[in-house]
């Protein structure tokens, strides 16, 4: 049924959901009911978590639709540090571990739906060969029968490696890994035909490589890495990367400079040109990247600058990616890592736990739900639902 659940919602339409489950229908919602479908359906419930990981352990947060509230979290135990994890919708989970002897590894688990529960995957921790500092994690997921497939960040290489559907196996795909530069952050673009990488070597840059759908490899996109400011003459140490949910755009922040970098996107190369304007203003310590799909208006951008205390909103420009800031920004919200989900909702990292926001879509102001979940310093974040 895992399998099926991860897979069925493509086609099928969504309505918004009930306590800590979100229905998917296969006919028209209700108006009576936003928990019940049409007549003649069949629907399927969906528990969504938020996924954090900090100290040690690997947290699951149970999310409650109608509020975005988070839950009492499940614990696992997990990597001391990691700046990378991943889901696969419904099925795994992934943690990379740099700190596993001198070889680093990739933590996976499979996850319980409905409590956040974490069971680990027979064989993990999978090494990535050599020495390597696993970072970054990033799934192409929708390849059809070869994928899906994850890539790590990792010193000089991008590791490349092939997931059992059943099993949640991981095995290096043929040519792994790829060589690149210092790479801590990667996104995969929606339609998974690229994966952008944040480089840290100078002068700072970002590295574009096309996958092959049918083996998992990775092409060096012509011209690659593209710098992300012609005017610097130091290195700018990138931080997270995001793309937007269209797959046009490629956002990096930048915490030395305090700014965030845009790019659009080729479609058909995966060439990558800077948006006019980039980099854009941002608060100081600028460092994680998260978007919204909006689907109402245009889509948002939230940025957590460090330094500051701040929490950056942005609108994007649908035809040319240039960002605006949202009335109110930057919002005094003391965050590390950010993540929303498909509901409009914003969670955050920060001292004094997991924090979460109503994000008003037409605005893009920020309101806080409830008080922080005890679960401080979180090092990275995912959110898994549909």
């Amino acid at each position: 049924m895992p399998r099926l659940m991860a897979v069925v919602p493509i086609a099928l339409s969504l309505s918004l959901g009930c306590g800590t489950t979100h229905t998917v229908c296969a006919a028209p919602v209700s108006s009576s009911s936003l928990c019940s479908c049409g007549s003649g359906a069949c629907p399927i419930q969906f528990q969504a978590d938020i996924f954090a990981a900090a100290n040690g352990q690997i947290a699951g947060f149970p999310i409650q639709f109608s509020t975005g509230a988070l839950g009492t979290p499940t614990t696992s135990a997990g990597p001391a540090t990691s700046a990378g994890i991943a889901v696969i919708p419904s099925i795994f989970l992934f943690a990379s571990n740099p700190q596993a002897g001198s070889t680093g590894s990739i933590e996976a688990w499979t996850f319980n739906t409905s409590t956040g529960g974490l069971t680990a995957v027979p064989g993990s921790p999978f090494s990535v060969g050599g020495v390597t500092a696993p970072a970054g994690l990033a799934v192409a997921d929708n390849l059809g029968p070869a994928g899906p497939f994850l890539y790590v960040a990792d010193a000089g290489k991008i590791d490349a490696l092939q997931v059992d559907n059943g099993t949640g196996t991981l095995t290096a795909v043929p040519g792994s890994p790829f060589t690149s530069g210092t790479k801590p952050y990667l996104a995969v673009d929606p339609m998974n035909h690229f994966v952008f990488a944040a480089d840290e070597d100078p002068p700072g840059s970002v590295g574009a490589f096309t996958i092959n759908a049918s083996t998992g490899a990775l092409t060096t996109v012509p011209g690659s890495p593209f710098l992300i400011s012609s005017n610097s003459s130091g290195s700018l140490q990138p931080g997270q990367i995001a793309v937007d949910p269209k797959g046009s755009f490629v956002y990096v922040a930048i915490p030395s400079t305090s700014q965030i970098a845009a790019f659009s996107i080729s479609p058909s190369s995966g060439v990558l040109t800077p948006v006019p304007g980039s980099p854009f203003a941002a608060g100081s310590g600028a460092f994680a990247v998260t978007i919204l799909d909006n689907s109402g208006g245009k889509d948002l951008l939230y940025l957590s600058n460090r330094s500051a205390g701040t929490v950056s909103g942005y609108n994007i420009d649908p035809a040319t990616g240039v960002l605006s800031a949202v009335a109110g920004s930057p919002f005094p919200i003391a965050a590390d890592n950010l993540v929303s989900d498909s509901l409009g909702h914003l969670y955050a990292s920060g001292r004094s736990g997991m924090m979460v926001f109503s994000i008003n879509t037409s605005t893009g102001a920020l309101i806080q739900i409830g008080s922080p979940v005890a679960f401080a310093g979180a090092t990275a974040l995912v959110y898994a639902g549909p």
